[in-house]
C-alpha cells in the first residue's frame, strides 16, 4: 500500500473521528482536507494543483440552478409548520377515522404522509407530531410502542416522498456523479439525470411504505384491540362536509401543484419550488396565522438551514478534490469492482455503510462526501442512478429510525412527555424499521418498483 493510499485512508478516519468529537461539520471536512493536503504535499503523495480546481468548484455551486430550490423548500416547509397546517389536519383526520381501533394512528400517518409530500423536512415532522399527537395518544391509552413508532416512522416518510430536500440534494449529486461515470467509460455526450426523475421514481416506493406502516397499525389494533384504542365519541370533533373541503383541500392542491408541475414536465424543480413558497405563504395568510413575527422566523431558519447547507457543500468540494488527489475514488472504485458478489456484492457493502454512518451524520454531509465517492464506481458497474438514488433515501431513512441512534428517535424523545420511556421508544421503532427493511430488499429484488421515465 503507497503512502497516497495510506493517507487517502487517514483522511476518511480521521474525518469521521472529528465529526464524532462533535466539530462543525463544514468546518471539519475543510479543515482536515487541508491538514492532510499539507502531510501530503510534505511527503510527495498529493500534488497541490489539485486545490486550484476549487474554486471552479465554489462557483459551480453558488450559480447551481437546481440548488437554488433548497432555501424555496425550506422556506415553504417552515411556513407550513409554523402556519399551523398539522394541527388542523390532525383534528380533521381524527374526526374522520378516529371512531374505529387504530384510528388516530392512522391519522397520524395520514398527516405524517401530507406534511412529507408538503414539508420534505424530516425534523420539522417529528417534532411537530411528537407535541400535537403524542400526549393526545398516551393518554388515550395506547401502547406507547405504538404511538411514538408511528410518530417516528410517519415523520421519516420526509426523507422518501417528494418533494424531499434529500432527494433534491441527491439528485444534483447523482447528476454529476453519473456524468463523470460516463465521462470515465469514454461517453463524451454523457446523458443526464435530474431532481425531477428521482421525485418521479421515489413516488411508488413512498407511497408503498405509507401502506405498509397503514397496514401493521392495523394489524396492531386487530390483535391486540387495547394498544390501539378508539378515540371516545365526546373527543371526536364532527367536521361537516365543507369544513373538510376547506382543511384537506389547500394543501393538497399545493402539493398538486408543486410535484405535478415537476412529474409533467411544466416547471423545473425551482421553479415548482419557487410555487411551493408563494403557496405555503398564501395558505398561512388565508388560515390567519401569517404575522410579521412568523414570516421573520421563518425566514431566519431558512436562511440558517440554507447556508449550513452551502457552507458543508464547499467543505465537501475541498475534502473530495484531496481525497482524489491521493487516488482515493481510484482505489475505491477498485475495491467495489473487486468484491466477491459483483454488482450486488458492491450494493449490499455501499449500502451498509452508509446505514452506519447514518448513525452519526446527517443525510447532507452523507450525501455531499461519501455519495460522490461511492456513486461513481457503482455507475459504472451498470446500476441505474434514479434507482440507486431512491436505494441511498430509503437506507439513510432507515437509519435515521433505527435505534439506538437514529435521529428521529432524537427528535421525538425531545418533545416526548417524561412518562414514554426510552426503551419504549426503541422498541416501537423496531417493527417499522422490519419495514423499511423489507422495502430496501423489495426494490434490490424488484427494481422496477422505480419507475424511470
Amino acid at each position: 500500500m503507497s503512502v497516497a493510499d495510506l493517507l487517502a485512508l487517514g483522511l476518511f478516519a480521521a474525518l469521521l473521528a472529528a465529526l464524532t468529537l462533535g466539530y462543525p461539520v463544514a468546518l471539519t471536512l475543510g479543515g482536515v482536507a487541508l491538514i492532510f493536503a499539507g502531510i501530503g504535499t510534505a511527503l510527495g503523495a498529493f500534488d497541490p494543483a489539485f486545490l486550484a480546481a476549487l474554486p471552479n468548484r465554489i462557483f459551480g455551486i453558488v450559480s447551481n440552478q437546481t440548488l437554488l430550490a433548497v432555501p424555496l423548500f425550506v422556506f415553504m416547509g417552515v411556513m407550513l409548520e409554523r402556519s399551523k397546517l398539522a394541527e388542523r389536519l390532525l383534528t380533521t383526520m381524527a374526526a374522520l377515522f378516529g371512531g374505529m381501533r387504530g384510528g388516530l394512528a392512522l391519522s397520524v400517518l395520514a398527516v405524517g404522509a401530507v406534511l412529507a409530500a408538503s414539508t420534505g423536512i424530516v425534523g420539522a415532522t417529528v417534532v411537530t407530531m411528537g407535541l400535537i399527537s403524542l400526549p393526545t395518544m398516551l393518554r388515550l391509552g395506547y401502547d406507547p410502542k405504538l404511538a411514538s413508532g408511528v410518530i417516528a416512522a410517519s415523520g421519516t416518510l420526509g426523507q422518501i416522498i417528494p418533494p424531499s430536500l434529500a432527494l433534491v440534494l441527491l439528485g444534483d449529486v447523482l447528476s454529476n456523479a453519473y456524468q463523470q461515470a460516463q465521462l470515465k467509460q469514454g461517453i463524451f455526450s454523457p446523458e443526464t439525470v435530474s431532481v425531477g426523475d428521482l421525485f418521479m421514481g421515489a413516488l411508488v416506493p413512498g407511497l408503498l411504505l405509507v401502506l405498509l406502516y397503514a397496514l401493521w397499525i392495523l394489524c396492531c389494533a386487530w390483535r391486540r384491540p387495547q394498544s390501539a384504542p378508539a378515540l371516545p365519541a365526546a373527543e371526536r370533533p364532527s367536521v361537516a362536509p365543507r369544513a373538510l373541503v376547506e382543511v384537506l383541500l389547500p394543501p393538497l392542491l399545493l402539493i398538486v401543484a408543486v410535484l405535478g408541475s415537476i412529474l409533467a414536465g411544466f416547471a423545473t424543480p425551482t421553479e415548482a419550488a419557487a410555487v411551493g413558497a408563494v403557496g405555503a405563504t398564501l395558505l398561512a395568510a388565508a388560515g390567519r396565522q401569517l404575522t410579521w413575527k412568523r414570516l421573520r422566523e421563518s425566514l431566519d431558519s431558512t436562511i440558517k438551514v440554507t447556508s449550513m447547507v452551502y457552507l458543508i457543500l464547499i467543505g465537501a468540494a475541498l475534502f473530495s478534490l484531496v481525497f482524489r488527489g491521493f487516488g482515493g475514488d481510484e482505489r475505491v472504485a477498485e475495491l467495489l469492482q473487486g468484491l466477491p458478489g459483483g454488482l450486488l456484492g458492491a450494493l449490499l457493502l455501499v449500502n451498509l455503510c452508509m446505514f452506519l454512518l447514518g448513525f452519526v451524520l446527517d443525510f447532507i454531509e452523507i450525501t455531499f462526501v461519501v455519495v460522490p465517492i461511492v456513486a461513481p464506481a457503482l455507475l459504472m458497474l451498470g446500476v441505474d442512478p434514479v434507482w440507486l438514488g431512491v436505494l441511498f433515501a430509503i437506507n439513510l431513512q432507515t437509519s435515521f429510525l433505527t435505534p439506538p441512534f437514529g435521529f428521529a428517535l432524537f427528535y421525538l424523545r425531545g418533545v416526548a412527555p417524561p412518562e414514554l420511556a426510552t426503551a419504549d421508544l426503541y422498541r416501537g421503532a423496531v417493527p417499522f424499521v422490519g419495514i423499511q427493511l423489507l422495502m430496501l430488499a423489495a426494490l434490490m429484488v424488484f427494481p422496477g418498483l422505480v419507475w424511470v421515465p
